[in-house]
C-alpha cells in the first residue's frame, strides 16, 4: 500500500479547468479536441510534470475522484488506465497505484546548439548579490577594531560570541517574538545550520515534509542524512501553501520533521499569511513534528513586511518550531553567518554535535555581522530597493522576449518562478550556456524530476546582465523545437 494517498478534494481543486476543447497530445500535435478520460489524464499529467502532484503518492480512489468531481467511475477508471499506459502510474498485484515519471522522456525533436556563446555568458543559476558599497568595508573595519578583545581567548564559540547572540535575538524582539541569547545559535551559514539541525533531529528512513518547489541545498541536505523528502505543493498561481496536504501527509507518514520557507519562499517568492501561519503552528502540535522555518529572505520584503514569524504562533517554549536565519541574504553572500533559534536545550544538543563539523565560526564574520544588525535598516532598504528596480527591468524583459511564459509576481526575495510553456526545463539549461545564459533548469527545485515546465530566474545582477540574460534564454528557447512551441497550454488555475 502506498504510505501517502492524495485527497480526492485537493486534486479535483488543484485540477482546475481541466475540460478544454483543444489540447495536445503530448507530442506538440494539436488536437480538436478530447473525451472526458483523455482530458482529465492530460490533467493529472501536467500536475505530475509541474510538482503539484508528488512522485510516489497514491492517486484517490476511483469512487472517491469520481464523487469529487461528478464523474462516472467508469470515466476514472479509463483515465488512470491512460495514465497507466504512459508510464505515469506504477501498479502492483493488491496494491494502490502509485505516480511515476515515464522511464524514457517521449520524443520531441528537441534541437541543442552546441555552439560557442558569442559573448560573455550571464550566469543566472544563483540568486544572490554583491555587497552594497562600503556596507561590508564598514562592517569589517568595525570588527577589526573589536578583534583585539577576543585574541587573548582560544577563538572557538561553539554556540557564537555573546554580542552577535544579543544582536540576533533583538532582531526577533523587534518582529515580535521574545527571544533571549540562550535561544540563539550562531552557524557557519544557513546551510550549516540545516545540516545540524536535520542531523540532529532525524534518522536515517525519516521522513520530512518540505513544501514543493524548494530549496534545492536543503534537498540535498535531507538526502546526506539519509532521511526522505515528502514534497507538498506550493502553488504559485495564487501564491498559496497547501496546508491540508501538509496535515494529511504528516499523518500519513508520521514525519517528524517539517522544513518550510514561508518567508518569500525560494524559488517562487510568495509568503505565507498570518492565518496560514497560525494553522500551521496548530498541524505542527497536533502532529507532533518539529517544524523548521527557513527565515533567510525575511529581510528581503519588496511590497510589505511579511506577517509575524512563525514561532510567535507556537508553544511559548518554543520546543515544537525552530527558526534558522541567515545574513548572506540580507547583506552579502561571502558573509558566512547564520543562526539557528530554538529551544536552549536543543542549542546545547547542537552544540555537541557541531563538534564534528567544526568548533565554531570565524570570529571576524560574526563581530562584521554584529556591526550589520546594530544598524540594519538603512543597508536593507538600500537591497531592497535594488531588488526592486531589478525585479522591474526583468518582467518588462520577459514581456518584451518571453510573453508566453508565466509567474505570479514575487512579493519579495530574489527570483521569479516561471512556468514554461512547454515541459523542456533541462533542455533549455542544457542549452542556454551556448547562447550566453546560465539557467538553474526547475527539476533542481524537486524531488525526483518535477518542475520541467519551470525556471527560476533571478533578479540580482545589474539591469544590462539581466536583459541580456533574458535575450540568450528567449534564443535558446526558440532554438530548441518547433514543437515547444505548440506544446500543451498552462491549465487555468
Amino acid at each position: 500500500m502506498a504510505s501517502r494517498v492524495l485527497n480526492a478534494t485537493s486534486l479535483a481543486r488543484d485540477l482546475g479547468s481541466w475540460r478544454g476543447d483543444a489540447s495536445s497530445d503530448g507530442s506538440g500535435r494539436r488536437k480538436a479536441s478530447r473525451p472526458t478520460y483523455r482530458a482529465l489524464a492530460d490533467g493529472v499529467r501536467l500536475l505530475i510534470h509541474d510538482g503539484r502532484i508528488p512522485l510516489g503518492v497514491g492517486l484517490p480512489s476511483e469512487r472517491d475522484l469520481s464523487a469529487a468531481l461528478d464523474l462516472s467511475r467508469t470515466t476514472i477508471t479509463s483515465s488512470y488506465s491512460v495514465l497507466r499506459d504512459e508510464g505515469y502510474l506504477i501498479s502492483k498485484q493488491g496494491s494502490r497505484s502509485t505516480v511515476a515519471l515515464p522511464a524514457v522522456p517521449t520524443p520531441n525533436g528537441m534541437l541543442i546548439q552546441s555552439t560557442s556563446p558569442s559573448g560573455p555568458v550571464v550566469d543566472m543559476s544563483h540568486a544572490a548579490m554583491a555587497a552594497a558599497d562600503g556596507t561590508m568595508t564598514a562592517a569589517y573595519e568595525s570588527a577589526l577594531q573589536a578583534l583585539p578583545t577576543y585574541l587573548p581567548t582560544h577563538g572557538m564559540e561553539p554556540i557564537g560570541l555573546a554580542v552577535l547572540r544579543e544582536a540576533i535575538a533583538q532582531r526577533f524582539v523587534e518582529r515580535g517574538l521574545p527571544t533571549t541569547a540562550d535561544q540563539i545559535m550562531v552557524t557557519s551559514g544557513a546551510q550549516q545550520a540545516v545540516r545540524l539541525l536535520l542531523g540532529t533531529l532525524t534518522s536515517p528512513g525519516d521522513r520530512v515534509l518540505i513544501d514543493h518547489p524548494t530549496y534545492p541545498n536543503a534537498l540535498e541536505a535531507i538526502r546526506r542524512v539519509g532521511a526522505r523528502p515528502v514534497p507538498v505543493p506550493v502553488r504559485p498561481a495564487d501564491g498559496d501553501w497547501d496546508l491540508d496536504g501538509i496535515r494529511s501527509a504528516a499523518r500519513q507518514t508520521a514525519a517528524k520533521v517539517a522544513y518550510l520557507i514561508p518567508d518569500f519562499h525560494n524559488p517562487t517568492g510568495q509568503v505565507l499569511g498570518a492565518e496560514g501561519r497560525a494553522e500551521l503552528a496548530r498541524i505542527t502540535r497536533d502532529t507532533r513534528m518539529t517544524l523548521i522555518v527557513d527565515e533567510t529572505m525575511v529581510d528581503l520584503w519588496l511590497d510589505a513586511p511579511p506577517p509575524p514569524p512563525v514561532a510567535s504562533f507556537g508553544r511559548v517554549s518554543g520546543s515544537d518550531i525552530v527558526t534558522i536565519g541567515s545574513a548572506s541574504k540580507s547583506f552579502w553572500g561571502g558573509l558566512r553567518i547564520g543562526w539557528i533559534r530554538a529551544h536552549p536545550s536543543l542549542v546545547s544538543q547542537l552544540a555537541g554535535s557541531r563538534a564534528a563539523h567544526d568548533l565554531g565560526t570565524s570570529i571576524m564574520d560574526q563581530l562584521a555581522s554584529s556591526f550589520l544588525l546594530q544598524d540594519a535598516e538603512p543597508a536593507l532598504e538600500l537591497r531592497r530597493s535594488h531588488l526592486r528596480e531589478r525585479r522591474d527591468v526583468l518582467e518588462e524583459a520577459l514581456a518584451e522576449h518571453l510573453p508566453d511564459w508565466r509567474y505570479r509576481r514575487s512579493e519579495g526575495g530574489m527570483s521569479l518562478w516561471l512556468q514554461l510553456p512547454a515541459p523542456v526545463s533541462s533542455a533549455l539549461a542544457a542549452t542556454a550556456p551556448a547562447f550566453g545564459a546560465i539557467l538553474a533548469a526547475g527539476p533542481r527545485f524537486g524531488v525526483e524530476g518535477a518542475f520541467e515546465r519551470y525556471l527560476r530566474l533571478p533578479y540580482t545582477r545589474e539591469p544590462q546582465e539581466l536583459r541580456a540574460a533574458v535575450m540568450a534564454t528567449a534564443a535558446a528557447y526558440r532554438a530548441l523545437a518547433p514543437s515547444a512551441e505548440s506544446e500543451q497550454p498552462a491549465l487555468v488555475f
